[in-house]
């Protein structure tokens, strides 16, 4: 077994010296350590780490600090093996020598992806049919939240109806500045806080300012927020404002929830800390983690995240993580382990409505996150720039003497937020703004980018009429009618693919489709915390990939509930195979960002449908020994394998030469050419009957999108029976001739009359991965 060790900076300058070497400062690292070789004079781990630290040679700087180098700051026994501790850059080369540490690496700080009344009927989610009363809600499935903390005294946490706490429960409810063990329940089964590390770095506590709570208590929000989304219970006359009012519930309404507090206001998370709360879940024995951290998350498969989630899913638990919000730029999106759920951001059919009424009597639809109380009444003023940037609300670009008292018209160019144009507009006086969305649909705007003054998003065409309107008025005036919440609406069709969700394609292991999957991530109202808030609102509407993220969490753990024997890539397969790729209105679902169809490297397999993921016919399982066999694929030595594999050796080598990593037993493809050349790609999948009966035929069907790739299929029928309950079959990809193509798709289905097997397929033209290239012409 394999521990792991983490280090971070601690830059305290003694006063009495002016000089010092910056390398022999004290820091926070993480090492990795073979377990099996600790010597048996030693009664435990910690012991022996704690001896081979103390008989590392002192600090060779001039520089003393007031607590003392070579200090354990954490223990690492469960998802990961290792410990935090201080040292300076010679005794972590001293350590390096020492046989059985594996690997060392430095303390860094990760951000979450800060970026429900209705998403129940929205995914379908109903209390007399389908994936809710089967999985009896998710009933004693407990999700772990890795987050900003948990408002504990909000009703989204109340255990009315629960049973009592599950007997395999290790976990406690943590005491703290202003938490008390008493704040726990039936619902809320356990709440820590880890900030060892972090402190370490800063010098001080983390509530030294008094804007934080050296508790599990949320003064972010975000963690709150996410675990309602995920798991909160039924609340009635839930909104915000007078926004979204309805009852609100969270995917998984009787699962537990254990909050593991990770992030520390503006400073954000310490790698160390993150790698304590999530070794400490494992431990405590939560069956779901729901993740939203980013900031460098699984960049590199040897990232420490990588690794830690990589123990977590060797223990059976499911791991949803965010995809990232830095869309709608191409291969942005992190959290690329194979073994982990990453989600993109979709939109719902319910919309902030709102509408511009022009002078002339035309009404022009639009999207608002503002309320009745915030909007233009009356009619105002129009004001549209005469250059680039007068029209796009750059800064600087507006003067007060003409836009006083007016709405200002913005073109949405890209080079600013609706936030930063919002600005602009009331430093010069603005008392309201359109913004025109440089696309057929509107960017929807969502309540966390409502500017410093009123505004509504109209579409191009619909701004055109503005403009137009404009130009041939002498006095052109307009006002603001809000129309409140508006679902079921045909102006927006939903899902579509949010404008800011983190696209592919995978920059690190191409022949892995990331994202996996979309869910719900715009305008979520959830539970609020209760933290310093200036308004009695128990509910706010927040947008991200961090609002997806808990909303696959929590369906998950409703899977994990009918099916608790499931390895976690079951789960994961019955979610991406049975997801759908076209919007309420029949047509494929369409990229906010571009107005086109989105394509699986921006929506993975589409967008969740919980109630099919119920039953998916088949799945595409994934065993601990085909990941170990994907790093080998990755090029990992024998060392960095040792810090993924306990206790044996994984013969890379023989792995190397008979397949590539576009083998893994994913559930969707992603084929890489090489650019300019003919070449054939073969990928070998095993689908394994999880139906109601044993003996079941399916035929495969296959949707192509392009003329560039041949496709074909081998054999073309599979035919399960009680003997026979995991099918092997290939499929062969030729690029044509000449092609001048940079990427494509299409999908394989396999169907039984009852059942549709969906994968989506990319294609792209560039550099694969070294172990795919050389199978490329061979295969």
């Amino acid at each position: 077994m394999l521990w792991i060790v983490i280090f971070v900076s601690v830059l305290l300058i003694n006063p009495s010296y002016s000089h010092y070497d910056d390398d022999e400062l004290p820091k926070i690292f993480i090492v990795y350590v073979s377990k099996s070789v600790k010597p048996s004079i030693f009664k435990t781990h910690h012991d022996w780490y704690t001896a081979t630290l103390q008989s590392l040679p002192p600090s060779s700087s001039s520089y003393h600090s007031h607590r003392p180098c070579r200090e354990i700051i954490y223990t690492y026994d469960h998802a990961i093996h290792g410990f935090a501790a201080r040292l300076t850059h010679s005794q972590v080369g001293h350590l390096r020598s020492l046989p059985g540490f594996v690997s060392i690496i430095p303390d860094s700080v990760h951000q979450l992806q800060l970026h429900t009344t209705y998403s129940p009927q929205f995914l379908g989610l109903n209390d007399g049919f389908g994936i809710w009363p089967t999985s009896n809600y998710g009933e004693d499935v407990i999700i772990g939240v890795l987050d900003s903390g948990i408002w504990p005294k909000h009703p989204s946490f109340n255990d009315s109806g629960l049973t009592p706490v599950p007997k395999r429960w290790k976990g406690i409810c943590e005491e703290g500045t202003d938490f008390q063990e008493t704040l726990c329940n039936r619902k809320l089964i356990g709440a820590r806080a880890f900030y060892k590390g972090l402190e370490e770095g800063l010098g001080h506590r983390v509530d030294k300012d008094g804007t934080e709570s050296r508790s599990p208590s949320d003064t972010n929000g975000h963690g709150t927020h996410c675990a309602g989304i995920a798991a909160g219970s039924s609340v009635q006359k839930a909104g915000s404002h007078n926004y979204a009012v309805g009852e609100a519930k969270g995917m998984a309404t009787r699962a537990r929830i254990a909050s593991y507090k990770i992030h520390w206001g503006h400073v954000g998370g310490d790698l160390s800390d993150i790698l304590a709360a999530g070794d400490q879940a494992a431990a405590d024995g939560i069956d779901v983690l729901s993740m939203s951290v980013a900031d460098g998350g699984f960049k590199e498969l040897r990232d420490a995240l990588a690794q830690l989630t990589f123990g977590l899913m060797q223990k059976g638990i499911f791991v949803s993580t965010s995809g990232g919000n830095d869309g709608p730029k191409p291969k942005t999106v992190e959290n690329l382990a194979p073994w982990v759920l990453t989600v993109g951001a979709s939109t719902m059919d319910r919309e902030l409505r709102a509408d511009v009424i022009l002078g002339d009597g035309q009404v022009i639809p639009g999207v608002s996150p503002f309320f009745e109380d915030a909007i233009v009444t009356g009619y105002s003023e129009f004001y549209y720039g005469d250059n680039s940037n007068s029209q796009g609300c750059l800064g600087g670009s507006l003067s007060s003497t003409e836009v006083a008292g007016k709405i200002v018209v913005c073109d949405s160019t890209g080079l600013n937020s609706a936030w930063e144009q919002g600005t602009v507009v009331k430093s010069a006086g603005g008392v309201g703004m359109i913004i025109i969305g440089n696309k057929p649909a509107a960017q929807l705007l969502t309540s966390e980018s409502r500017s410093s003054v009123p505004a509504v998003e109209v579409s191009d065409t619909y701004g055109s009429k503005i403009l137009d309107y404009i130009r041939r008025s002498r006095s052109p005036t307009a006002t603001i009618k809000i129309q409140g919440t508006v679902t079921g609406s045909s102006l927006f069709p939903a899902p579509k693919l949010a404008a800011f969700s983190s696209r592919g394609p995978n920059k690190i292991t191409p022949e892995i489709l990331k994202p996996d999957i979309i869910a719900p991530g715009v305008n979520i109202l959830a539970a609020k915390t209760g933290f310093g808030a200036g308004t009695t609102d128990e509910f706010e509407v927040k947008s991200g990939t961090s609002m997806a993220c808990p909303h696959m969490s929590g369906l998950a753990a409703l899977l994990r509930s009918v099916y608790p024997e499931w390895s976690p890539a079951a789960i994961k397969s019955a979610l991406m195979t049975t997801a759908y790729d076209v919007d309420n209105s029949g047509k494929y679902i369409t990229d906010i960002a571009s107005g086109k169809f989105s394509t699986p490297f921006q929506q993975g397999s589409g967008h969740v449908d919980p109630n099919k993921a119920l039953n998916p016919g088949l799945v595409y399982d994934i065993t601990p020994s085909d990941y170990e066999a994907f790093l080998c694929w990755m090029g990992y030595d024998a060392t960095e394998m040792s810090v993924f594999v306990k206790d044996k050796k994984v013969d890379c080598d023989s792995i190397r030469a008979s397949s590539s990593p576009g083998d893994l037993n994913y559930p969707s493809f992603s084929v890489v050419f090489e650019s300019g050349k003919t070449g054939k790609v073969k990928h070998r999948r095993v689908l394994t009957n999880v139906g109601n009966s044993a003996d079941a035929v399916y035929k495969v069907k296959i949707r192509s999108r392009t003329s560039s790739v041949k496709i074909s299929v081998s054999p073309t029928k599979l035919v399960f029976t009680a003997n026979k309950k995991s099918l092997p079959y290939e499929i062969m990809f030729e690029s044509a001739p000449g092609t001048t193509e940079t990427e494509a798709f299409g999908s394989i289905e396999w169907y039984d009359g009852e059942h549709v097997v969906r994968s989506p397929i990319a294609f792209s033209w560039g550099t694969a991965t070294p172990a795919t290239a050389s199978l490329i012409s061979s295969a």
